[in-house]
């Protein structure tokens, strides 16, 4: 397949509005196309056609029971695909929409069954990406959208990294530039009568209780057993090329850790909060930024950077749970192969 690329955040506006009438065309058409919301590139495809959807799944290598997140352009399109919701949605609506929240809703049986993975919920969410929202309004159209990438490698936040992975495999890439958050949208269980998160993600559990009075936590979201409720629960995702280990401690651990592993032989990269890196000694490094929301916007391309062939292994620094970090540190403990506590 030759995959169309539209490259729209250098092009002039006729050349924009152009691009996303063509992208959209290929999405009516019932063809995948990937895109830029605010949290990574999606790749997205009509959540109406069965046909379509097995596309986004043969495409990424995707697991078939783990469910799809739609992507609207307005809350009336989000009435359609759902039986009903309690009051506080409608708060967080108003509150966090358009943005990086996704919420888990009783699906009417308007999107296939392999959007839902067979369950009777959906997952919905309104992007604030202007790239996203353009296309999603030119093809009138619910589009289910996984993140752009070959299932367990890590998210794509660029144009680049949707090529890299999925070249020849989808019909085309809209290309809006980098995106903004880094990690995906925090999803939330919307079913019951207090918010479950599923996902920690791009909407920090500090602000939907702020705004729903209370939030919990699901225990399925450290672990790997049974269906999983919303994308990001059971497997293991965002796998560099090399091993990633996460060293909890103080700088002079991580350098002591860095050393060990230099004397066994091995080339080691470092990744963390620029106030460490200025501290730390190794064969590669790369800053993610001063504060969580810089770490998480940069994460995925620092795991993307580090090749086999140019270091053996990654280490990492442990990071705060609290605000942003809680979903830095659940896309870190979904790719790292070992955790290391030297505290």
């Amino acid at each position: 397949m030759k995959t169309k690329y539209w490259n729209i955040y250098q092009a002039n506006e006729k050349q924009q509005q152009e691009a996303i009438m063509e992208a959209g065309l290929l999405l009516q058409q019932g063809e995948t196309v990937a895109f830029p919301t605010e949290t990574v590139y999606g790749l997205g495809a009509d959540a109406t056609n069965e046909q379509a959807v097995r596309k986004i799944f043969q495409a990424k290598g995707r697991p078939q029971d783990n469910p799809l997140i739609v992507h609207v352009a307005a809350v009336s399109q989000i009435e359609k695909l759902v039986r009903n919701w309690p009051s506080y949605v409608d708060k967080l609506l108003e509150a966090y929409t358009p943005g990086p929240l996704t919420f888990v809703l009783p699906s009417n049986g308007t999107c296939t069954t392999s959007v839902t993975a067979g369950l009777d919920t959906i997952g919905v969410r309104i992007p604030s990406h202007p790239v996203a929202r353009q296309l999603l309004s030119t093809c009138h159209l619910p589009i289910a959208a996984p993140s752009a990438n070959i299932s367990g490698r890590p998210s794509p936040t660029s144009a680049k990294h949707v090529w890299e992975d999925l070249y020849g495999k989808i019909a085309g890439v809209v290309d809006g530039g980098a995106t903004g958050v880094g990690v995906e949208s925090t999803v939330i269980d919307c079913t019951q009568d207090i918010p479950v998160i599923l996902r920690p993600g791009g909407i920090t559990a500090e602000q939907i209780e702020k705004i729903a009075g209370a939030v919990m936590v699901d225990p399925g979201l450290t672990t790997e057993n049974g269906k999983p409720k919303s994308p990001g629960m059971k497997y293991r995702h965002y796998s560099p090329e090399v091993p990633l280990w996460i060293v909890s401690g103080s700088k002079g651990d991580i350098q002591a850790t860095v050393h060990r592993l230099q004397t066994e032989g091995k080339r080691v990269g470092v990744m963390g909060k620029d106030s460490t890196i200025l501290h730390l000694h190794a064969n590669a490094a790369i800053k993610l930024g001063n504060t969580m929301e810089q770490v998480a916007a940069n994460l995925y391309d620092a795991l993307r950077t580090f090749k086999l062939g140019e270091v053996d292994i990654i280490l990492c620094e442990a990071f705060s749970e609290h605000g942003m970090g809680q979903a830095v540190m659940n896309r870190l403990s979904k790719a790292a192969t070992r955790v290391i506590s030297l505290q």
